[in-house]
């Protein structure tokens, strides 16, 4: 599976129009990136939109980052990753994660425990299911050391999100040289260092207030004064990007540098629709 070292991170894909969705993916292809990963929202059918993007390629690989252990049953996940892969060329890439407390427990209070087991019992269901995922169909959402390890024994790697250049590095460390490495990584195309930190900021602000990603920017060092309240500038700039196209492609190279196999790039922007003007601008200096 060619992931190509620069992918797209969207969630915007899966609220437009459906054939927006499959104009705006073609396009992506088109203009040189290999990979686009899309968030499955909590509860939702596992298989929308993944039909209708993947049919909408040649070459893509379209990936779930992520789709959630605690809102599907296994089997079923299975099955699907099987079809979608028989169905198009082997471009499916299941990514799986552990969520957030505060969005697993709102269908069950207090549902959300030991998920580093509850993702092992997840990937045991997957090998024993009637049709195996293979690892090189898999990936975890992984930021902390017992989950980076789970990631390197029983997949084809680690899918970060959310995590500096410094992440980047140990993880690949623990990973060894041969499992994937890709970090997802927050774009703002804004040299103005007020707007473009105000509209990282606005896309950070839900983060700050879950503790999985508290706890980990905590454990990278930083303290009080970077992860309270809005955020400080240089948890900002360390996780978001943002400049011009140079600066972006600068800080893809960083994460390439520590040990990064392939960067999700996340574009955020002001207003509504998918940032499709950010994607062209970026193409020729991130997507070869």
């Amino acid at each position: 599976m060619d992931l190509t070292p620069t992918g797209i991170w969207t969630g915007e894909l899966r609220g437009a129009d459906p054939g927006e969705a499959a104009d705006a993916l073609a396009e992506l292809e088109q203009l040189g990136y290999g990979t686009v990963w899309l968030p499955a929202f909590f509860g939702e059918p596992a298989h929308a939109p993944l039909d209708a993007l993947l049919s909408a390629t040649e070459r893509m690989v379209v990936a779930t980052g992520i789709l959630s252990v605690w809102a599907y049953e296994p089997e079923a996940i299975a099955a699907l990753t099987r079809r979608l892969n028989e169905d198009h060329d082997d471009r499916f890439l299941l990514g799986l994660g552990v969520s957030h407390a505060v969005i697993v427990d709102q269908a069950e209070d207090h549902r959300y425990r030991k998920p580093l087991t509850k993702m092992r019992a997840f990937l045991d269901a997957l090998d024993a299911a009637a049709v195996p995922v293979p690892r090189e169909h898999l990936v975890l959402a992984a930021l902390k050391p017992k989950m980076t390890a789970l990631a390197a024994e029983r997949t084809l790697g680690a899918h970060p999100y959310l995590a500096p250049v410094a992440h980047t590095e140990r993880a690949r460390e623990q990973l060894g040289p041969d499992a994937l490495l890709a970090p997802e990584l927050g774009a703002v195309l804004e040299t103005d260092p007020e707007t473009a930190r105000r509209i990282a900021r606005g896309h950070l602000k839900s983060y700050l207030g879950l503790p999985n990603y508290v706890e980990h920017w905590r454990q990278l060092g930083y303290g009080d004064e970077d992860v309270l309240g809005a955020g400080s500038d240089r948890l900002v700039d360390d996780l978001i990007a943002w400049g011009d196209e140079a600066a972006i492609l600068a800080r893809v190279e960083e994460h390439r540098a520590a040990g990064a196999d392939h960067v999700c790039l996340q574009l955020l922007h002001d207003g509504p629709g998918l940032p499709r003007e950010q994607w062209r601008r970026l193409a020729p200096a991130v997507a070869a």
